[in-house]
């Protein structure tokens, strides 16, 4: 009986140190995967966020680099703009230009006010309370029009924001750096309207040092804090910038409050910053669910079912065997899906920022050397068109490449009918397709749109081949437009020569040369197969798009 009670003892002993050490190592993954979790969840929506704020400070930026010497008192300076930033679709909710006024334009703009229709156009404060013209002596801030004009938006033009608590630093602390400045929270449309920021770029005229306006978008904050719903892992607060106890956060209407962070039982355990406007904007993290308890509970489950088969000593070491088998390969998968997702991110970051570059050299060569602005506007949207049109081809076969017979068949192609194309039908890589189809819109865009002199529409004819054996393949391109002339075909502008000499043939590789013949433009482009198919970066996208295999 007493070695039976010894063995029973002993077994019990060792039952309940393997269930200890079964539960201690439960207890610790599942803190660890959690937490890993947490982290990755917060930071690709912080990432998120971030992008979300940088595509809005963009769109101020390209709004005031289109502005041309501005007529500061004219009150429809947006109307140029208005397809421009609706393409962005960043979800503003109201659009102005801000003009800064001398004391003896006041008339002058409260004239060009009233014969746009506004229904107020007396000068007035921000309260909307008339202005004594004769007691200024600084330059005024004044809403001369908006976008989108409604019942509610129509009654702002006229009224001058730089005595404005929060928007008059924010317009003077734009004029004085010259870039894009975020205000601080504020109601829009009305004191008690959604709470949201308001991001003013500053409008310099052509030779001017000082800014004759500002271009100003509004957000709500419900839409820049991308607030999660009941199902994510955490709820997102912005701290207040004007106190250092406030926070901001949606409801569950969708509606963002003020709130004292004392109401929490301590400061959100995670942070992160973003930046917007020239400042700096911090998240606050709180997680929905007590990591520590539910690992606790799982701890617990786990040294239960020990206890319980103690007696079953095979059972149990089956048992134990199995769950930590179980467990490891969560894991595995996990931070194999983590590394997997910090690659695919990165890689993704890599690409955006090559296409925000290419986007910012043609938005700077299309605007430079005091070109047209209407002329400048066309190109300007019809070449960001051609790369939307490419960067739309790519993502449809997950980044593999594009058909170059298909960059033709892109409606952002001018003058597609009159294209004959021919050559074999290859795939090439990604770089190569935006270079391709940036080439085929400078081409197609400046021939000749109306009759040459022998009264025909120039003919164009679109041909490559390949010629040579592995691995010394060349790839060849010839362009040609008859029924023109150097007399009848628009000269190339400055950003089409500098494509069509160097950038096009830099990236792929090769070399190029253009001329006229007795009948003819001609422009030939020859490069190598290996950087116009590019397979490196292929396998590298094949590599990113094939499935998650689990850990064994």
């Amino acid at each position: 009986m007493v070695r039976l009670g010894f063995i029973i003892g002993f077994i019990a002993l060792v039952g309940v140190l393997l269930s200890g050490l079964a539960a201690n190592r439960v207890h610790d993954q599942e803190l660890r995967v959690n937490g890993i979790a947490l982290a990755r969840a917060i930071d690709v929506h912080a990432s998120l966020v971030q992008d979300r704020l940088t595509e809005r400070e963009l769109l101020a930026r390209v709004a005031s680099g289109l502005f041309r010497a501005p007529t500061v008192i004219k009150a429809n300076m947006l109307q140029p703009l208005r397809s421009s930033i609706y393409a962005f679709k960043t979800d503003f909710v109201v659009a102005s230009w801000i003009a800064r006024l001398k004391r003896d334009e006041l008339e002058a703009a409260r004239t060009e006010l009233a014969s746009a229709g506004f229904p107020n156009p007396t000068i007035r404060d921000f309260n909307d309370q008339p202005l004594d013209a004769r007691s200024l002596d600084q330059p005024m801030d004044v809403v001369m029009d908006v976008e989108p004009r409604n019942e509610e938006t129509m009654a702002i033009p006229g009224r001058s924001l730089s005595q404005h608590p929060i928007l008059g630093p924010m317009l003077a602390r734009a004029m004085t750096e010259g870039k894009p400045v975020a205000s601080d929270p504020i109601g829009l449309l009305r004191p008690n309207g959604p709470i949201g920021l308001v991001l003013a770029a500053p409008v310099l005229q052509e030779g001017g040092s000082s800014p004759a306006g500002f271009v100003t978008f509004s957000y709500e904050l419900a839409s820049l804090m991308l607030a999660n719903d009941d199902l994510s892992l955490f709820s997102v607060v912005l701290k207040d910038p004007r106190s250092a106890d406030g926070e901001l956060i949606e409801n569950a209407q969708g509606i963002v409050t003020t709130r004292a962070a004392t109401q929490q039982e301590s400061a959100p355990p995670m942070t992160r910053t973003v930046i917007f406007g020239g400042r700096d904007w911090s998240l606050g993290y709180y997680p929905k669910t007590n990591a520590v308890k539910r690992a606790e509970q799982m701890a617990a489950f786990v040294a239960a079912i020990g206890l319980a088969l103690t007696g079953i000593v095979c059972g149990l070491f089956g048992y134990v065997a199995y769950n930590n088998l179980r467990l490891s390969r969560e894991i595995q998968v996990r931070i194999g899906f983590e590394r997997r997702l910090t690659a695919v991110i990165d890689e993704l970051n890599h690409r955006v920022k090559n296409i925000l570059a290419v986007i910012q050299s043609i938005v700077t060569r299309t605007l430079r050397h005091g070109s047209d602005i209407d002329v400048a506007r066309e190109l300007l949207i019809g070449r960001i068109h051609a790369m939307s049109n490419v960067v739309s081809l790519l993502s449809e076969s997950q980044w593999q490449g594009v058909k170059l017979k298909g960059l033709f068949e892109a409606r952002a192609i001018p003058n597609a009918e009159r294209i004959a194309v021919s050559g074999p039908d290859i795939a090439v890589s990604a770089r190569a397709a935006q270079s391709l189809s940036l080439l085929f819109f400078e081409l197609a865009s400046h021939s000749d749109e109306g009759l040459s002199l022998v009264g025909k529409h120039p003919h164009i004819v679109a041909h490559w081949e390949v010629t040579g054996e592995d691995p010394e393949t060349t790839f060849h391109f010839r362009w040609e437009e008859f029924n023109t002339s150097a007399a009848t075909r628009r000269e190339d502008s400055d950003f089409g020569l500098i494509l069509l000499d160097r950038v096009a043939p830099e990236a792929l590789g090769g070399v190029s040369k253009r001329y006229f013949t007795d009948v003819s433009y001609v422009y030939e482009l020859t490069a190598p197969m290996e950087t116009v198919v590019d397979m490196t970066e292929r396998d590298r996208s094949e590599q990113f798009s094939a499935p998650l295999k689990p850990g064994r």
